[in-house]
């Protein structure tokens, strides 16, 4: 194993353990907007994953490109469902089918059940 190898597999172990720290003290009600707002920086980590993907020249870092891309790729996906979820609270429901008036109700003998106005 190379030096440089070994160096950017340190870099790699490393900010995946800060940025668990990171993201593991953020309270729980604050997740979805970072979730929402992370998605550009998640999409630079991809194209980063892409990069060493080009400049890899050995198994393991394909490995390694595979792997990267593969998180950022999740994080992208991952954002961006739940921006949509968030954004779908914030539609308006649809309106409640009203009763029809009274007059023109059923006669609880017209549809047998007995109950006024409602089918059987």
């Amino acid at each position: 194993m190379s030096t440089a190898l070994l160096t950017d597999l340190t870099i790699f172990v490393l900010a995946l353990w800060v940025g668990f720290e990171v993201i593991s003290k953020v309270p729980a009600t604050l997740h979805t907007p970072l979730m929402s707002a992370a998605n550009s920086i998640h999409g630079i980590v991809l194209a980063g994953a892409m990069l060493i993907a080009v400049t890899a020249n050995n198994a393991i870092g394909y490995i390694i490109a595979f792997v990267a891309a593969a998180f950022a790729a999740m994080n992208v996906v991952g954002g961006y469902v739940v921006t949509g979820r968030m954004l779908k609270m914030f539609r308006k429901r649809p309106a409640a089918t009203v009763a029809p008036p009274a007059d023109q109700a059923v006669p609880a003998s017209a549809n047998g059940s007995g109950r006024k106005g409602l089918p059987s």
